[in-house]
């Protein structure tokens, strides 16, 4: 079996080489066809290209893999499976916003081992190796990789309340000071805002927010982001309590008291 530092090598290949494709389709989105999926989501050329791309950096590297991609579906059953969304964030990538990402994990016997989420349009990559931490780097200089760290204290807290649609105001939770978790009651007082420069929970992993919530999605939304958060000291829960990445609603947050006390106002 190949050593989980081997592994994310071979994620961060595969996601550095679906951003390269995506970043093209991004530079010329006049030519882009667009479908809209069963649950009404929209779907691109794009992200079939991405996905196609990954498929086939890790079908060379890690042909005995299991792969599962949003676009394609799952291919093979070994204990070891990399979990691909090829595009996140397909309404912001068609709007020109420069928020999406490419998200590539490696889960083993049920486990995140390795996540990988580029930032092609703004330049940046992060990842996370379990018990190796969580970093993050500019897109041309992955040597200067820094740290991350969940805040220690609570300066601020901010619930990111799905994704950012480009064509309405992009609604999100007060910002507020919280001397304490007793007061995360504030999570209730909704309010039109600005859109976040970066994914919520990657801001989770870096100290700028102390929650972020994500109310619905799959495992290939989550798992990458989930061990990214986790390896820089948060966590990562469903709704229902299951520290596992999967189906639905997901809660991102520097501890454990405050992504419980966060899923109390969401029930």
């Amino acid at each position: 079996m190949n050593i989980v530092g081997d592994d994310l090598q071979v994620a961060r290949r595969a996601a550095l080489a679906g951003a390269a494709v995506g970043m093209r389709w991004f530079a010329d989105l006049a030519r882009l066809r667009q479908e809209m999926k069963p649950d009404g989501t929209v779907v691109t050329e794009a992200d079939r290209a991405v996905e196609a791309e990954i498929r086939t950096v890790l079908s060379a590297e890690r042909p005995d893999d299991a792969v599962l991609g949003e676009e394609g579906g799952q291919s093979g059953d070994a204990g070891r499976r990399w979990i691909v969304d090829p595009i996140d964030g397909t309404a912001l990538f068609v709007a020109g916003d420069d928020r999406w990402l490419v998200l590539v994990a490696l889960e083993d016997e049920g486990e995140i081992v390795a996540g990988v989420a580029v930032i092609p349009a703004q330049r940046r990559v992060f990842w996370a190796e379990r018990d190796g931490g969580a970093w993050e780097a500019p897109l041309d200089d992955l040597g200067s990789a820094r740290r991350l760290a969940v805040g220690a204290a609570a300066p601020e807290i901010s619930v990111s309340v799905g994704a950012a649609e480009p064509a309405a105001p992009d609604v999100r939770l007060s910002v507020v000071p919280l001397p304490s978790v007793a007061e995360v009651d504030v999570l209730l007082a909704a309010i039109p805002g600005r859109p976040w420069r970066l994914h919520p929970p990657l801001l989770v992993a870096r100290g700028d927010l102390d929650v972020a919530v994500q109310s619905s999605g799959y495992i290939w939304d989550f798992a990458a982001t989930s061990l990214i958060v986790r390896e820089a000291g948060g966590y990562y829960r469903t709704r229902a309590g299951d520290t596992r990445p999967g189906r639905g609603l997901s809660i991102f947050a520097r501890n454990p008291e405050l992504a419980a006390e966060a899923a109390t106002h969401l029930a």
